[in-house]
């Protein structure tokens, strides 16, 4: 599967009193590059609540913070499928600033039923990952 592509530029909103990237945000950056790359599967999210009940939750994030981002960058979020099982995705995720990397993370993904239970992941993004 190839790498999805995201981008998006920093504000002054995501900055601190430095002007650099307040460390959180970095997370966000990145659970927008996985919605849109979720999307670009042909998964509609909302659907998949409204009709299943089943919602992804992050398991586990391992992140590392290698340069600061800054107000005005154009970010490139790129995602890239780790591994695939029926329940669950795990996924490489980096950020850079042209060429340079300024954050990388390992994000686990699981899919949830209404009670908040495990569930398997969904048929159609099953067959969109080849699990």
């Amino acid at each position: 599967m190839d790498a999805h592509r995201f981008t998006c530029r920093v504000y002054y909103e995501d900055t601190d009193l430095a002007g650099i990237v307040y460390y959180a945000n970095y997370l966000k950056f990145i659970e927008r590059a996985r919605s849109e790359w979720v999307r670009e599967l042909g998964i509609d999210q909302r659907a998949l609540k409204e009709r299943e009940g089943a919602v992804f939750a992050v398991r586990r994030v391992e992140a590392d913070y290698l340069s600061p981002a800054r107000f005005d960058d154009l970010l490139c979020v790129t995602t890239t499928l780790h591994h695939a099982s029926p329940a669950r995705l795990v996924l490489d995720q980096e950020i850079t600033r042209e060429e340079t990397p300024l954050f990388r993370a390992l994000v686990t993904l699981v899919m949830l039923d209404a009670a908040g239970r495990p569930r398997r992941l969904p048929e159609a993004l099953r067959k969109a990952l080849s699990v």
